[in-house]
């Protein structure tokens, strides 16, 4: 697929490889995706952005490289542990 960049008015080419999941559907249709996408014929990376229902039409978003996005899974699997402590704390502190 291609889509024309707003900024620079150059044509940007895409192809999703792999549909990874929704994150949010907004009430225009418009869904929150994280995919593996090839932009511009490079190599596929991970990308998390809003699309249109049609897949014609893309807000901004971010790529991150595998190692990148094995970064943020570990940091956010991290905060979600320390939450479930502070939460489990908390519990224990109240009984």
């Amino acid at each position: 697929m291609a889509d024309m960049n707003r900024n620079t008015g150059h044509e940007v080419t895409f192809e999703i490889q792999e549909h990874i999941g929704v994150l949010n559907t907004h009430e225009t249709g418009w869904t929150k995706e994280v995919n593996i996408v090839s932009w511009n014929g490079n190599k596929p990376k991970i990308d998390i952005r809003d699309w249109s229902p049609d897949h014609k039409q893309m807000g901004r978003g971010i790529t991150l490289t595998r190692e990148e996005g094995d970064k943020m899974v570990r940091a956010l699997g991290q905060r979600i542990m320390e939450q479930q402590r502070a939460e489990k704390n908390k519990e224990a502190l109240e009984r």
